[in-house]
């Protein structure tokens, strides 16, 4: 019987694969890494209270701008 530690990294490739991977023709190496970046930096998850993997703080004051990401697939929300 496998213990917790030893699940996880399928967990993780699983969910990596359901939520980002197969909605997407990866085309090479450097796009995957672009889309794994958008995942763990930008895309919010609600499992983390719609925070993204990699923390940032909250934008409070600015005008809302959209930047493009994965092919003008999906889109960045920032404050300028």
């Amino acid at each position: 019987m496998q213990n917790k530690e030893q699940n996880q990294p399928e967990r993780l490739i699983g969910s990596i694969r359901r939520e980002c991977v197969d909605d997407l023709i990866v085309w090479n190496e450097a796009h995957l890494r672009g889309i794994l970046r958008y995942y763990n930096e930008i895309r919010t998850h609600l499992s983390i209270s719609k925070d993204a993997p990699i923390s940032r703080a909250v934008q409070q004051i600015g005008i809302v701008k959209s930047r493009a990401v994965l092919s003008r697939l999906h889109h960045h929300y920032v404050r300028i």
